[in-house]
C-alpha cells in the first residue's frame, strides 16, 4: 500500500459495448420471473457502471449461462461457505493478492489514513432496492457503535490508538472513513475470508430494530421468529457471514433460499448481482449451488461416489488416491493445489495450561525447542504426505516475499541428542524405569495431545511422533475432542496441547496484518487466554506474562501505526524471526498439497491455485461466478 491509493472497479469507456450488449442475454433461469414482470430486465438491474471481469485475459474461457452445482457441508453452520467462495467484497484480493475495487466503483486512500469508497450508481441488492450511503451509515452509526448490537465494541481493524474513526456521508454514493494515525489494516481487513462488515440493508434490518420500528410491532416480530430480545433478533436477521436468512437482501453471487434448520440448502443466483464478462453476460454463469448436509467424515466417500460436483472443503491429502480412482467410474476430475498454511499440522502448546507445572514447562522456550528437535518430520513428510510436503517449522512459505529460508529452518532439524540435553536443562534430567522423564512434582511427563479427530493423517503423524518423544523420555497420548469444544477447554486451561494446522496465511505481503503471529485472538490455541485479553480491549481474559509473547503484541501495534511498505516489512521480519525461534507452535510440514474435485463438465477451475481460509477464501480469489457448466447434466 502506497501513501496514497487508488483502485478503480472498471474503466467506463470499456462499459459502453458491455451494456448495449446486454439486452438479450438473459440467463433462461430468470425467465419467468422476466415473463410476469416481477423482475426488471437486465439494463435495470446492473450498475450503470458494472464491475467488467475480462475472462478471457484470466487465462479462462467465456461461459455460458446455466446449471446447478451440488456440493457437500458437514454442517449446517457450513453454509458461510457460499459467502467466502462467493467472494464478494467491497475491496477484494485478485489472483496475485492485489487488491482492487469488486462491489465499490472505487476507492481512495490517502496516508492509510482518509478512505474514501465510491458507490457504484445503480447497484442493487438481490431484492432490488438501492444501496446507497444510507446502508453504510446503518450499519457504523445503528449497528456498529450501537451498545447493545455490538457489546465488545469496534472490531479492532477500525481502532486505532483506541480511538474509532470520524464516518462521512459525502452524497448519496459516497462515504468516508478517517483515523488520525495510519491503520493499515482497514483496507485487508475487507478483502478477509470473514470481512469486516460495513454495510448492512438498512431498509430491510430497520424494522428489527428499536430506534426505527414500533414497540408494538417489534414485539410481534419478536413472537413470530421465538427472540427473547430485539438485539438477539436483528442479529440472526441481519447475519451475513453465514447466511441463514434467506429474506435477508445479499450483494453475493448467490442467496440463500433455505431457512434452517435444514438437510439441503438451495443458493440462487442473484438477479442484481453487479459483474458482468466481456460478452455482456451477467455473472454468475451457474444458475444454482445445492448444499447437502453430510457427516463430515463420509463426504471423501460421497465425493467420490460422485455426489458432488464440486468439493475441497471436507477432503485431504489422505483421500486424493481414492478419489483419482473414481475418475475411472465417474465423469469426475481431481486437482491438487498449495496449501496456504505455515504447517499443515502443528502442535500447538497451551502457553495458558491449567496445570500449574505443564504451564511452567510450556512457557520455557527450552522446552518447546526440545520437542520440537526430537521430531523426524523427514519420516512424516515421507509416511504421511508421500514426500511431496516441505518439512519446515511453523512459517510462511517460499510463495510469500517475506519468506526467509532461516524461519523454515528454526529449531526443525532432528535432532534427538540436543533435545534431550535441553530436557535436562529445563529439570527433567530423572527418569522412570520405563525410561520416561519425571516431573519436578514427581508425575511421568506425560503430554496429552487433543484432536478434532476429523482427519487420519492428525492420527497417522501423532503415531509417529509418539515415537520420537518417547526416544528422548516423553510420553505422548492421544485424545480425541469435538472441534466445538476446543476453544472452550483450551480458555479454561483444560488442553495441555493440541494438533491443529499452522499459521493461516503462510503467503503474506507486508500489507497483511501479522497479528496470526500474536496472541490476538481467543481461538488461536496456544495462547488463548492472552489472545482474549487483546480481542476484547483488556475486559476479560490476561496479558501476557512472557516476555516474548507481549513482544509480539507490541510489534503488531507497531504495524498498526505504520504508514510505508518499508516500515511493515520490517515489523513481518521481527515477527517471523522471533516467533520461530522460540518456537510458539511445532511445525512439521508445509506446501502439502489439497485435492480439489469438480465434476468434468465444470470450466475455468484453475488446474493450480493455492487454497487455504486466508487469504485466498478458499477458492474465492479464482471467482467461482466465473465457472461453469458445459454439456448435458
Amino acid at each position: 500500500m502506497m501513501n496514497r491509493r487508488t483502485a478503480l472497479g472498471v474503466i467506463a469507456s470499456a462499459l459502453v459495448p458491455v451494456t448495449a450488449r446486454a439486452a438479450g442475454m438473459e440467463p433462461t433461469f430468470l425467465q419467468p420471473r422476466l415473463d410476469d414482470k416481477s423482475l426488471p430486465p437486465m439494463a435495470e438491474r446492473l450498475p450503470k457502471v458494472p464491475r467488467l471481469v475480462n475472462v478471457g485475459a484470466m487465462g479462462r474461457e467465456p461461459g455460458t449461462y446455466g446449471g446447478e452445482v451440488r456440493t457437500l457441508i458437514g454442517s449446517q453452520k457450513d453454509i458461510r461457505l457460499m459467502t467466502i467462495n462467493g467472494y464478494a467484497r467491497l475491496v477484494g484480493f485478485d489472483e496475485k493478492l492485489g487488491l482492487h475495487a469488486d462491489i465499490l466503483e472505487s476507492f481512495e486512500a490517502v496516508g492509510d489514513r482518509v478512505f474514501t469508497f465510491k458507490i457504484r450508481e445503480g447497484h442493487k441488492w438481490s431484492d432490488g432496492s438501492l444501496l446507497t450511503s444510507e446502508d453504510f451509515r446503518y450499519c457504523f452509526e445503528d449497528v456498529l457503535m450501537n451498545e447493545d448490537l455490538s457489546s465488545g465494541g469496534l472490531p479492532t481493524s477500525m481502532m486505532v490508538d483506541g480511538n474509532a474513526p470520524l464516518f462521512e456521508i459525502l452524497d448519496t454514493l459516497t462515504v468516508r472513513f478517517s483515523w488520525e494515525g495510519a491503520n493499515p489494516d482497514f483496507l485487508p481487513s475487507l478483502a478477509a475470508a470473514q470481512p469486516l462488515g460495513l454495510v448492512l440493508p438498512a431498509a430491510y434490518l430497520k424494522q428489527f430494530h428499536k430506534k426505527y420500528q414500533d414497540p408494538d410491532e417489534l414485539e410481534k416480530l419478536m413472537k413470530k421468529n421465538k427472540a427473547k430480545k430485539w438485539t438477539a433478533l436483528h442479529i440472526r436477521m441481519s447475519r451475513q457471514y453465514r447466511p441463514e436468512n434467506p429474506e435477508l437482501p445479499t450483494l453475493d453471487p448467490w442467496q440463500n433460499m433455505t431457512k434452517p434448520p435444514a438437510d439441503q440448502f438451495v443458493f440462487e443466483r442473484n438477479p442484481f448481482f453487479h459483474r458482468v464478462d466481456e460478452n455482456g453476460l451477467q455473472l454468475p454463469y451457474i444458475d444454482k449451488f445445492i448444499l447437502n448436509v453430510s457427516s463430515s467424515s463420509i463426504i471423501p466417500a460421497k465425493s467420490g461416489a460422485g455426489d458432488s460436483d464440486l468439493q475441497s472443503v471436507g477432503l485431504d491429502f489422505a483421500d486424493y488416491t481414492f478419489l483419482k480412482d473414481a475418475e475411472k467410474r465417474y465423469p469426475l476430475k481431481v486437482q491438487l493445489w498449495k496449501r496456504t498454511q505455515g504447517s499443515r499440522l502443528a502442535l500447538l502448546p497451551n502457553l495458558n495450561a491449567g496445570d500449574p507445572t505443564w504451564r511452567k514447562l510450556l512457557q520455557d522456550v527450552r522446552m518447546r525447542r526440545a520437542l520440537s528437535l526430537a521430531i523426524n518430520r523427514e519420516e512424516i513428510n515421507k509416511a504421511v504426505f508421500y514426500g511431496l510436503g516441505r518439512e519446515s517449522a511453523d512459517t510462511i512459505l517460499p510463495e510469500s516475499p517475506l519468506f526467509q529460508q532461516s524461519f523454515a529452518d528454526a529449531w526443525a532439524a532432528y535432532d534427538p541428542a540436543k533435545a534431550a540435553a535441553l530436557l535436562d536443562e529445563v529439570g527433567l534430567e530423572q527418569r522412570g524405569d520405563d525410561g520416561i522423564r519425571i516431573l519436578p512434582d514427581g508425575r511421568a511427563a506425560q503430554i496429552v495431545v487433543e484432536t478434532a479427530g476429523e482427519s487420519i493423517i492428525e492420527t497417522d503423524a501423532l503415531e509417529l511422533i509418539t515415537d520420537h518423544w518417547r526416544e528422548v523420555g516423553i510420553a505422548l497420548f492421544i485424545r480425541t475432542s469435538q472441534r466445538d469444544v476446543f476453544r472452550s477447554r483450551a480458555m479454561g486451561g483444560e488442553i495441555m496441547m493440541s494438533m491443529w494446522s499452522g499459521i493461516d496465511n503462510g503467503v503474506p505481503t507486508a500489507d497483511m496484518n501479522p497479528k496470526q503471529l500474536a496472541p490476538t485472538a481467543d481461538d488461536q490455541l496456544q495462547w488463548p487466554v492472552w489472545g482474549a485479553h487483546y480481542i476484547s480491549h483488556g475486559q476479560v481474559g490476561e496479558p501476557p506474562d512472557l516476555p516474548a509473547a507481549a513482544e509480539l503484541v507490541e510489534l503488531v501495534r507497531q504495524w498498526r501505526r505504520s504508514a510505508e511498505m518499508p516500515e511493515r516489512a520490517k515489523v513481518w521480519t521481527s515477527m517471523l524471526t522471533l516467533y520461530t525461534d522460540q518456537v510458539f507452535s511445532i511445525g512439521l510440514v508445509n506446501s502439502t498439497l489439497q485435492p480439489v474435485l469438480c465434476t468434468s463438465r465444470l470450466r475455468n477451475l484453475p488446474k493450480e491455485g493455492l487454497y487455504g481460509f486466508d487469504p485466498t477464501s478458499y477458492l474465492g480469489v479464482y471467482m467461482p461466478d466465473t465457472f461453469w457448466l458445459a454439456g448435458e447434466a
